[in-house]
């Protein structure tokens, strides 16, 4: 029996790179999933994935800093697959600049997606996980669930130019801890995963200029300089930037069984840079 067997996971911002990853490695290892993306065609690419394996998915198309959105992406849970085991607050993107050129727009668009998304969904999840642990408890039975928010380096250290997402991702930790304390009488363990330079479509290298990326209404700079990358793979101890396979493994080991007395944590998953 795999290790997720039964389980059903809501994986936020999987139809692309990272937390397309995580929605296949969850899938791989037995877990039902919903996924979510702002963008239909790379959500019904990764559910056709999960088919592929014999896994089995369903996509809720839209955008998850939306509150009425939030409550129909966590319903579908328990709606499709009659149940929430494991949440992971994947969505986000980097919107960067220095302060000085950091317009209210770019700051409140780091905070909604990086820490009101996550708070929304996890509110929007109490009601149903709280359910679900006291009628196990009126049963004699104790069923761990897990949450998985993603914060980065930049949020643990800061980085110049990322005066938003830095913050934005600082703020999870803050959240996770607090929910680790607020969630354990009812078994969730809430965790945290702070990843380095993973190579995703926010990390691609450019020559002369960045890429413009389409996310929701915004055309964003996305990528990153070819020296940059080269410097700072020379800084890494192990050798190279991270794959969104190895991010995906890192937040899988906070969804098995063997995780279910560490909460409150936050683990750097970045080949040993540290900034």
């Amino acid at each position: 029996m795999t290790k997720l067997e039964g389980k059903v996971a809501l994986v936020s911002g999987a139809g692309r790179g990272i937390g397309q990853a995580i929605a296949l490695k969850l899938a791989s290892e037995g877990a039902r999933v919903v996924l979510n993306d702002i963008d239909a065609d790379p959500a019904a690419e990764t559910v056709e994935k999960i088919k592929a394996l014999g896994g089995d998915a369903v996509a809720v198309v839209g955008d998850v800093t939306q509150t009425d959105f939030v409550a129909t992406f966590v319903n579908a849970a328990t709606e499709k697959f009659g149940g929430l085991d494991i949440i992971v607050n994947n969505a986000g993107y980097s919107w960067d600049t220095v302060i000085q050129k950091t317009s209210d727009e770019q700051f409140d668009a780091m905070m909604d997606i990086h820490v009101k998304a996550p708070f929304k969904i996890l509110r929007a999840a109490a009601d149903p996980i709280r359910a679900m642990a006291k009628a196990e408890a009126a049963e004699g039975r104790r069923v761990h669930r897990k949450v998985v928010n993603i914060s980065s380096i930049g949020g643990l250290f800061g980085n110049a130019g990322q005066i938003g997402y830095a913050s934005g991702k600082t703020a999870v930790v803050g959240m996770t801890k607090t929910l680790a304390k607020e969630w354990g009488r009812y078994a969730v363990n809430v965790n945290c995963v702070a990843f380095g330079f993973i190579q995703t479509r926010m990390t691609e290298v450019f020559e002369a200029e960045p890429k413009l990326t389409q996310v929701g209404d915004r055309e964003i700079q996305m990528g990153v300089p070819e020296e940059f990358v080269k410097g700072l793979s020379r800084m890494i101890p192990l050798g190279r930037p991270g794959t969104p396979e190895d991010a995906a493994n890192a937040v899988y080991l906070f969804c098995i069984p063997e995780s279910d007395y560490i909460s409150g944590e936050v683990v750097v998953v970045s080949g040993g840079l540290v900034i």
